[in-house]
């Protein structure tokens, strides 16, 4: 999310988040970005077949300290996010609906995003095209009261509010052949939603997604599936993500990826009967986190998602024997 402050506030944040790496990151980014499509692209909405719930936790810059601009306010927060999706195929929809709330800390920023999802979805060529549509409600708070510093008489802070909501639209296009490869266009914050109470911007940002899958002809048991994932706020900052992962038997998996500029980062997990669980841990290689006392140690992200089929047994076909006479 794109934070416009004056200059003589004392949001330490901006420090950090003044390299490329932090201001490409308007959007909350997540490195298990693969299992989390439908929060970059609402096409993806029903897409898997069945009912799935996805959570997500990820604490970025673990151990990079804080210091408050004045001894009576509270340091910033480096970025901390937390998502909840779930979505669903719909029948009589032609489609799937979807639904994702975050909740995304940084800074003196506080916010909380609703998205609904709708996806139409018809079968093409080997696999299945799908266009989504989204509305985005979101509510940012500002904590106002830290950004006091020396002077509690500014004229720029004085004219901050401390809260608003904002509407926005989110839509794109997604293709996949299951067991294959997905690619995927979207473009997020479609109105580029302002508020002049808090001086906050949504940024509109395009996100373009893919995957394959490979499984070697001596190795059936074992898939490799890189993914990419690139976007761009405003066409003026871009960051790419690129990443493999060794999946054996659908039940491990394990891999490593590189977000440009930022970091390497290394993924692992387990699917047990309907219940997936991931985990990431980032190696920051842009000056946040070089080896010293009070630089970032790295970044940890959890992931969970439970899916399950609803399987409605058709009627069977009921035959009716009528007696016939003849005369």
């Amino acid at each position: 999310m794109r934070i416009k402050l004056s200059n003589k506030l004392s949001l330490l944040l901006i420090a950090l988040g003044f390299s490329c790496v932090a201001m490409a990151q308007q959007e909350p980014q997540f490195s298990q970005y693969m299992f989390n499509r439908m929060s970059y692209n609402p096409g993806y909405a029903g897409s898997s077949g069945s009912i799935c719930a996805t959570a997500m936790y990820r604490q970025q810059w673990i151990g990079f300290k804080l210091d408050a601009p004045s001894s009576s306010a509270k340091a910033g927060s480096t970025p901390t996010d937390i998502l909840f999706s779930f979505d669903m195929p719909v029948r009589f929809l032609h489609g799937g609906l979807g639904l994702t709330v975050v909740s995304d800390k940084i800074g003196y920023h506080d916010n909380i995003e609703l998205s609904l999802d709708y996806a139409f979805r018809m079968f093409w060529g080997e696999g299945n095209l799908s266009a989504g549509a989204e509305l985005n409600v979101l509510s940012s708070s500002l904590d106002k009261g830290s950004l006091q510093g020396n002077d509690p008489n500014d004229p720029v802070l004085s004219q901050l509010g401390e809260s608003a909501t904002l509407i926005d639209g989110s839509v794109g296009i997604y293709y996949q052949v299951p067991g294959k490869y997905y690619l995927g266009l979207s473009v997020k914050n479609l109105l580029a939603a302002h508020s002049k109470e808090i001086m906050f911007t949504n940024a509109r940002t395009v996100y373009a997604m893919g995957g394959y899958e490979y499984v070697p002809s001596s190795a059936p048991s074992i898939r490799i599936k890189p993914s990419a994932l690139l976007k761009t706020a405003n066409f003026s900052i871009f960051q790419a993500d690129l990443s493999c992962l060794v999946d054996y038997r659908n039940a491990f998996w394990g891999g490593m990826g590189y977000r440009v500029q930022d970091a390497v980062y290394f993924l692992a997990g387990v699917h047990w009967k309907k219940l997936r669980i991931g985990l990431s841990y980032d190696i920051t290689t842009s000056r946040l986190g070089t080896f010293k006392p009070g630089r970032s140690m790295g970044t940890l992200e959890l992931y969970l998602k439970f899916c399950f089929k609803v399987v409605v047994p058709r009627k069977p076909n009921t035959v009716y024997g009528n007696t016939i006479y003849l005369d």
